[in-house]
């Protein structure tokens, strides 16, 4: 017996609404795509969040050798990076679509490549509403290179934060919690436990991201968020760190250097730090900076490639699980380019990626059948400086979007009992 007309129209609507309700990912480039640095202009982390009068730049080079013809999208989602549904007339003041323009090959360098810039807003294009946005780069025969999330914030909201020592004596040691306060520029919030919605972030990464995170309390205007468990992040560990702006010679990490076809970087083989004590290590919470002491130092176009080679002391191999080395020059995912090999031989995990000149963070972890294990090589401490966000969203009634109202930072350096 067939179905009444009536289900199979139910069953059709419910898989639409499924489709349309998913999380958009962020996507990774192909391997002539690299060196991607996405960020706010005059901000130390790359991490595009965009306020008034400000400007975010995206940067890339494409290693293939010739011109090529790159076209940018911009899309708009709700607080959770589901799409939303309004029309991009509704959020952007002009018109994407547009070919990426700025562009300069690379000068004096053993691996020729082409540089690419694209600075937002700008004269064909701004933003009309707060919240969350992503920026796609396409091929000229449409295909999606990658996307990158970014948001823009209207200061609507003020937020305090800080980052304390956990209650609790089992994590005292290895975790951090995040309290934070949001009090609203002007009326005050309707229905804050419905319609307030925060993110809180470490080292601006969204895939260990904590949601779903209501008011405990209201004290006259002001939402205060005084978690313990609930906000809690593990520590992890300092970034290892490696410095090649001058790519001929041995600098602190770097074991020494070798010409070939490029010229390779040989890194001093890292140990597993998972049971050493902390040690202090002045780090830039993952990030890298693009920068070189060769020609007249535009980092851009003058700085060189050069295969860096990673290493990792291990006397046997891991029998559940592969080694990665993440950092934000690779977007933290996980890939077969960056997986690490066993060498019995050498009683370790090797692995080689081309890198453009510069000061690199990085961290060694395990992605297994449960997802990317961040901590579980290098450790968890308290002590670890890391730096934190909280993004707020506000949706009031009737209104058809998410509109991100402020943002707060905080860093564990300035850590609280």
């Amino acid at each position: 017996m067939k179905p009444p007309r009536t289900v199979l129209c139910l069953c059709f609507v419910l898989c639409i609404h499924h489709l349309v309700a998913q999380e958009i990912p962020e996507v990774e480039p192909p391997e002539f795509i690299k060196s991607i640095v996405f960020k706010t202009l005059g901000k130390p982390y790359q991490f595009p969040v965009l306020q008034q009068g400000e400007t975010m730049q995206l940067e890339f080079d494409d290693l293939s050798s010739m011109v090529s013809d790159y076209y940018y999208k911009i899309s708009y989602y709700n607080y959770d990076w589901t799409l939303s549904n309004l029309f991009q007339n509704d959020f952007l003041k002009g018109y994407d679509n547009l070919r990426l323009e700025n562009f300069e090959t690379s000068f004096n360098t053993l691996q020729p490549y082409t540089h690419y810039t694209l600075s937002l807003p700008n004269e064909n294009i701004d933003f009309l509403l707060s919240g969350n946005y992503s920026l796609d780069i396409y091929s000229a025969q449409g295909q999606l290179l990658l996307r990158r999330r970014f948001v823009v914030s209207d200061g609507t909201a003020n937020v305090a934060t800080g980052v304390f020592r956990t209650r609790d004596l089992n994590y005292y040691q290895t975790h951090q919690s995040v309290q934070f306060s949001v009090q609203p520029i002007g009326a005050p919030f309707r229905n804050p436990e419905g319609l307030v919605k925060v993110v809180v972030l470490q080292n601006e990464q969204w895939p260990s991201a904590i949601t779903g995170l209501v008011p405990q309390y209201v004290n006259g205007n002001t939402l205060e968020y005084r978690y313990d468990e609930t906000a809690r992040f593990e520590g992890g560990n300092e970034y290892l760190f490696f410095d090649t702006k001058d790519i001929r010679v041995a600098t602190p990490n770097v074991s020494y250097v070798a010409l070939n076809e490029r010229y390779e970087s040989y890194l001093n083989t890292d140990p597993i730090r998972a049971n050493y004590p902390y040690t202090y290590g002045p780090d830039i919470n993952g990030d890298f900076e693009i920068r070189t002491f060769q020609g007249t130092r535009q980092a851009a176009i003058e700085a060189d490639y050069s295969w860096v080679h990673f290493s990792l002391s291990a006397p046997f191999e891991f029998s559940s699980g592969s080694l990665h080395v993440l950092g934000k020059f690779n977007n933290y995912q996980p890939s077969t380019a960056n997986q690490m090999k066993f060498n019995p031989a050498l009683e370790g995990y090797e692995v080689s990626l081309l890198l453009k000149q510069g000061f690199y963070n990085y961290r060694y972890v395990v992605l297994n059948e449960d997802g990317v294990a961040f901590n579980a090589l290098s450790g968890t401490h308290a002590q670890t400086e890391n730096r934190y966000m909280v993004l707020v969203y506000y949706r009031p009634f009737g209104a058809l979007y998410d509109a991100l109202i402020g943002f707060g930072t905080a860093s564990s350096f300035e850590l609280l009992n």
